[in-house]
């Protein structure tokens, strides 16, 4: 693991910069808060942190110009195997009729085949991550992928939103999604005793929690507001239930029905497979954002932010995962979420290749590489869902004033 630093004071310093300044060094052994607030200045100055993003504008650049066959060979070759995954899956579905065995395997087949769809293709082609193969079939502008979420409304509340106001408390709806307390700068409330168990409702909805995000349906608390929503929200709500219908009558009616008799441990097979997806996908996405010392932003803090103070916030915001290449896979490269985040429409193959040049920069620069196990992300994100329920003396009385 990567030890984490908290940001040094202006009095400490180390080598020189790109353009001349000393780098503050952070000190040693330190780690930052799990629901630590910071702003990126605390870390450099603007000039060191303009340094600092075109240095990586030049590996952004380095990995465009080296795409090519290798590249698009990838993408399709991982669209066939997850298409033959989910066609495997379902027949040993069907073939647990005769051997009831092949049930279980059946469900956890087509569980890492929509695990496939939904991270390591349909994620990555919706961010564009292949729009310069100029393929019209493996396009961000046309692709449609196998959950509940439209991918019109999901492409805006990811990629416009969330990769914006990465970790910008008030701004990211990813803080939370709407229903739970991740962050310090949230003023705690009784409903958010309710943190942990509606932690695991968002685990085991997460397609439906990420269907809902674009909606603003989040933000209605009361009977009345669910009664007056807004346009906009009508709209996108009439989006999900047409895109929703289509995959329940696919999973929950039109497979099990294939069965006859069977249809119930078809259809029992079906919700395992989606609940493995929902599990893993929560996991992963949640380990990329919330772990101890990940950091969080106000709006001020942002302010005439540059985009080399851009670059900065989103390595700062995020956390790595440690494991192997079939690992990486199966997380959509999202293990990578510091270069995810710092190079979101780069193909994810290639993040492998770019981490250790990120890696490089953030010694050069003083700078926190969060990466760690998988055990370590997740158990520090789980300790912060029930940090976050409970609120200090001053909170309570608060709430309670």
């Amino acid at each position: 693991m990567t030890l984490l630093h908290s940001p040094a004071s202006d009095a400490e310093t180390g080598s020189q910069d790109a353009v001349g300044s000393k780098i503050r060094k952070p000190r040693a052994k330190t780690r930052a808060t799990p629901t630590a607030v910071t702003a990126t200045s605390a870390w450099l100055s603007k000039a060191q942190a303009d340094a600092f993003g075109r240095e990586m504008d030049a590996i952004r650049e380095q990995i465009l110009a080296s795409l090519g066959a290798k590249d698009a060979a990838y993408i399709r070759r991982m669209i066939r195997i997850q298409r033959g995954t989910e066609i495997g899956g379902r027949a040993l579905i069907y073939a647990g009729i005769v051997f009831p065995p092949a049930f279980l395997a059946g469900a956890a087949t087509l569980g890492v085949a929509k695990i496939l769809d939904n991270m390591e293709v349909g994620h990555n082609i919706m961010h564009g991550q292949w729009d310069w193969m100029r393929d019209p079939k493996i396009h961000s502008s046309s692709w449609e992928w196998d959950t509940a979420c439209p991918a019109d409304q999901w492409k805006h509340s990811h990629n416009v939103e969330h990769h914006t106001w990465t970790n910008v408390v008030g701004k990211d709806k990813d803080v939370g999604y709407g229903i739970l307390r991740m962050s310090t700068q949230e003023p705690w409330q009784p409903r958010h005793l309710l943190n942990p168990i509606n932690n695991l409702l968002l685990a085991t909805l997460f397609q439906w929690g990420v269907a809902v995000h674009d909606t603003g349906i989040e933000q209605v608390r009361t009977p009345a507001g669910l009664m007056n929503l807004k346009p906009e929200t009508k709209t996108k709500l009439r989006g999900v239930w047409k895109k929703a219908k289509k995959q329940v009558l696919k999973d929950y009616v039109l497979f099990p029905a294939l069965a006859g008799p069977f249809f119930l441990p078809v259809l029992a097979a079906n919700v395992a497979a989606n609940l493995i997806r929902n599990f893993w996908t929560y996991m992963i996405i949640f380990c990329g954002h919330f772990p101890d010392g990940v950091q969080q932003f106000s709006e001020e803090s942002i302010e005439g932010e540059s985009r080399g103070q851009w670059y900065l916030r989103q390595l700062l915001g995020s956390a790595n995962i440690e494991g192997g290449k079939l690992f990486h896979v199966m997380s959509g490269n999202l293990s990578f979420q510091i270069e995810h985040h710092l190079f979101p429409d780069l193909p994810s193959n290639r993040y492998a290749e770019i981490a250790p040049q990120v890696q490089a920069l953030c010694e050069k620069y003083g700078l926190p590489y969060n990466s760690a196990s998988l055990t370590r992300q997740f158990g520090t994100t789980i300790k912060r869902v029930f940090q976050m329920a409970a609120p200090s003396r001053q909170e309570l009385k608060a709430a309670f004033a």
